[in-house]
């Protein structure tokens, strides 16, 4: 039985407060939705790719066990942070086979009508979403949090609204309005053909 977005809370006030055991007892409740976020990640890779879905969890597990005291809020807020860390490991990954190839091949990004990644695309894609994502990080914080959360972090529109404390009906404007912004942006400034 999976444990209940209470007693993940729990946990990770235990853990907060310096039970490190809690933090063994949390990783084996929130696997399968680290999991299944990181497969979302993977799909949108080439296939071939270095990093398996296993290793992307893994590899976010040793980033927590290294990382300082956190205020844990809740579930939605755990599942934030570790969308954070999987959107760094896949930029830095990518930064680095691009820098293995000098970064050659940088190109238009496609898109498909959702204004998010096909599968199968180069690391310069993932680069470029990184950088647009940073851009409007710039302009409007909360919309590159929304995409972050919503797109890198596999969380729905009431987890997305949980962990940034705003209404549902806010982050679903915030997802459409940012997702336009990312496709003109990626696009090169090309308006979106219907």
């Amino acid at each position: 039985m999976e444990p209940t977005a209470d007693e993940i809370t729990q946990m990770l006030k235990a853990w907060n407060s310096g039970d490190d055991a809690a933090l063994q007892s949390l990783i084996p409740a929130v696997y399968k939705q680290l999991h299944q976020s990181a497969r979302s990640h993977m799909a949108r890779e080439r296939p071939g790719h270095v990093l398996q879905t296993s290793a992307l969890v893994n590899e976010v597990y040793v980033r927590l066990v290294g990382v300082e005291r956190i205020n844990w809020k809740n579930r939605a807020h755990f599942l934030a942070v570790c969308a954070q860390m999987m959107r760094q490991i896949l930029v830095d990954l990518a930064r680095e086979r691009c820098a293995q190839k000098r970064g050659g091949d940088a190109r238009h990004v496609p898109l498909n009508e959702d204004g998010l990644f096909r599968s199968g695309y180069p690391n310069t894609q993932l680069l470029a979403l990184d950088d647009a994502l940073k851009a409007l990080a710039d302009a409007d914080r909360r919309k590159s949090r929304v995409v972050e959360l919503r797109f890198f972090g596999g969380l729905d529109v009431a987890e997305t609204a949980e962990v940034l404390g705003v209404s549902p009906v806010t982050v679903q404007r915030d997802w459409k309005l940012a997702k336009a912004w990312l496709f003109r942006e990626l696009s090169g400034g090309k308006p979106h053909a219907k």
